[in-house]
């Protein structure tokens, strides 16, 4: 979005940024420059309005996460002393919280922001397996997870004690078996028809084992292909519409960078090497940049206090997805998963963003 500038050419592209003002001097004749001004903000209600999805759109969207779900439960508490057996604070423990995490944190951003989601994903036959269905029917999120007796549900436990500071996480987890994987594949070719856009969340904990398929599947039925990677072999990821990888991510799979020009010429290699139509890599504080054939696009980050940042990757490309999906164009929707961040990480553990929040009350129209 361009901001006014008080002077302005008459002539030359301007600025790539994230919103950069178009000001230089010297500028205009006076009755030219009156007329820029009038262009300039009509340029502005056209972005603005291009940026506004209203929420009947959002509300047509159809999207399909597969993945890594699973549950993370928080139990808050004061440390009043150290223990006596070792060196180590005693945490006394005074609420518990739970809240859908992985692919399905991903899922239930999708459907805070109006869209229509399914979750496909692998459970154990258990307590906390049962625990995150309801969990997910409570955000209306609807799910085809499939029971595994062989495994136990992934459960991230973090005890957290005073001002929101994290002592310690304790992970739970078990690879699922090829015969339920197998299985969710069946059921991920049938079920593709019915969307429109498809993420496929990736954890690295055996959710993705046939993600090659998958992908190549959701191709050839012509539908979107987000992909939030994991690891060091991107291979698995070739065809995918968008891969999301973060900075720590990216620099993994393509190495360092001295400037933006080395960052742009390695994300394009790699986006060549995958054969996506884009990638972009989420930067933190420094925003978001998007890569594409022969093109690169910066916004800037939009945070304006950052509480805790676990779970935004998955309330980016839950944005983009809906928003891909509801007909908003590459750009636009980058521009909407940078402010959704931007909301998230203002919030403390895996959040959602409201359309609301996202928009602003006055541009939702029911």
């Amino acid at each position: 979005m361009k901001a006014k500038g008080k002077r302005q050419k008459a002539k030359g592209p301007p600025r790539r940024g994230g919103g950069s003002p178009l000001v230089s001097d010297p500028g205009p004749p006076r009755g030219i420059a009156a007329g820029v001004r009038r262009l300039e903000r009509a340029q502005a209600r056209s972005s603005n309005s291009r940026l506004t999805l209203h929420a009947s759109a959002l509300r047509e969207a159809r999207v399909l996460v597969v993945g890594d779900a699973m549950l993370d439960r928080y139990w808050f508490g004061e440390v009043e002393r150290i223990s006596p057996e070792a060196p180590v604070p005693i945490v006394k423990i005074d609420h518990e919280e739970e809240r859908a995490g992985g692919a399905a944190n991903v899922a239930r951003n999708a459907a805070a922001l109006g869209a229509q989601v399914t979750l496909l994903s692998v459970v154990g036959a258990d307590e906390p397996g049962a625990r995150l269905e309801a969990l997910l029917k409570l955000e209306g999120v609807h799910t085809q997870l499939h029971h595994d007796r062989g495994i136990k549900t992934t459960v991230k436990l973090r005890v957290i004690a005073g001002r929101k500071q994290q002592l310690l996480r304790v992970d739970f987890e078990t690879p699922p078996g090829h015969e339920v994987l197998a299985s969710k594949l069946r059921d991920f070719e049938r079920m593709l028809e019915s969307a429109d856009v498809v993420i496929l969340s990736d954890y690295g904990k055996g959710g993705l084992t046939h993600i090659v398929k998958m992908i190549g599947l959701a191709r050839r039925a012509g539908k979107t292909v987000l992909v939030d990677p994991k690891g060091e072999d991107y291979s698995r990821y070739r065809g995918a519409t968008l891969i999301t990888p973060n900075r720590l991510e990216f620099r993994q799979v393509a190495g360092s960078w001295k400037d933006e020009r080395e960052l742009t010429e390695r994300a394009q290699q790699l986006r060549r090497k995958l054969d996506a139509q884009a990638l972009l890599v989420t930067r933190g504080g420094e925003g978001m940049t998007l890569f594409q054939d022969g093109a690169r696009f910066h916004v800037a980050t939009q945070a304006r206090e950052v509480s805790d940042v676990s779970g935004a990757g998955d309330t980016v490309i839950a944005t983009l997805a809906v928003a891909l999906a509801s007909g908003a164009s590459l750009r636009d929707a980058v521009q909407l998963a940078n402010r959704a961040a931007g909301i998230a990480v203002g919030k403390f553990g895996t959040a959602v963003v409201s359309p609301s929040e996202l928009f602003g009350e006055t541009t939702i129209r029911k």
